[in-house]
């Protein structure tokens, strides 16, 4: 298809340090409200080369905010009310590879969801929806991000597994080489629920994991530290604020459709019969459902 939406409105998940873009203009902090409770912060919107950008600092500014009390759905719902249509989410996490030394970047492409305390859908009594979840992320934004990253020669790698830890301790060593036996590849606190909402919000989302240590398996290197962390961490923002800068001329345009589907994920979720769905339910989620409502 050659047709072409020329203005999406790109979001991004971050670490605060990301925010800090050369050229962003018409920069400007916003309180978002959502049903859902507050966001993790305000959002910061802006254009970079003509490009609309919505940031939102995913622990708050400062890190305030604790993995496991991150309120993912007013995130993804802030960032859907806001007009986002694509979002880029940025995360440190421990390699369980050798090969994925700290340092490198790392496209996911599959999730195993390991947290046990949070709240993973914006689908409740009175609307009940299950959303397609088996290519977790969208493969075009995935390419766009793997072509960045070769442009500007950063180390990376195309796919991954990512298993999410609930936190916010880091693993034992036990929970370290049995997530190496299956097969995962990098491990972090922070990204389910909030792939799993991006879905159910229609948005096409990729996940970029940037490498930070080598969680506590790897006998040659000591045991993770949150000092050891924040050092690589510090390092991977410089490369992270290249990437979104080097990936937006790749994302300003897309396609009417998204060949992954992501933008007509709830065509065929929605199993409550249509008598029987709650108003004050449709209503809340009144931005996520827009679209198939119309339809």
């Amino acid at each position: 298809m050659t047709d072409s939406v020329p203005s999406p409105i790109i979001g991004i998940i971050g670490g605060t340090g990301v925010a800090d873009l050369d050229g962003l203009q018409s920069a400007e902090w916003r309180t978002v409200e959502t049903p859902f409770g507050p966001p993790s912060d305000q959002l910061l919107f802006g254009t970079l080369a003509g490009q609309k950008l919505v940031f939102l600092p995913r622990h708050g500014r400062g890190h305030r905010i604790p993995p496991t009390e991150l309120n993912a759905r007013a995130n993804i719902y802030a960032l859907k009310s806001a007009g986002v249509t694509e979002v880029l989410s940025l995360s440190a996490v421990g390699s369980l590879k050798e090969a994925l030394s700290p340092g490198m970047f790392v496209i996911v492409d599959q999730f195993i969801d390991r947290t046990v305390n949070r709240v993973k859908s914006f689908f409740t009594t009175g609307l009940v929806g299950h959303v397609a979840l088996g290519h977790p992320v969208c493969s075009r934004l995935g390419d766009a991000i793997a072509q960045a990253l070769s442009d500007l020669g950063i180390p990376h790698a195309r796919g991954g597994t990512y298993l999410v830890m609930e936190g916010p301790q880091f693993s034992t060593q036990a929970e370290s080489h049995l997530y190496r036996s299956w097969g995962c590849d990098v491990i972090g606190m922070t990204n389910m629920p909030e792939a799993k909402l991006a879905r159910e919000a229609e948005l096409c989302y990729a996940t970029v994991a940037m490498v930070t240590d080598y969680d506590c398996w790897h006998p040659d290197h000591d045991h993770v530290s949150v000092d050891q962390v924040v050092k690589v961490l510090l390092a991977n923002a410089d490369k992270a604020r290249a990437l979104v800068k080097a990936a937006i001329p790749a994302l300003s345009g897309r396609p009417l459709a998204c060949p992954c589907g992501c933008q007509t994920a709830l065509d065929a979720a929605l199993i409550t019969a249509p008598e029987q769905r709650d108003p004050e339910v449709m209503a809340r989620l009144e931005p996520i459902l827009a679209r198939v409502r119309k339809a």
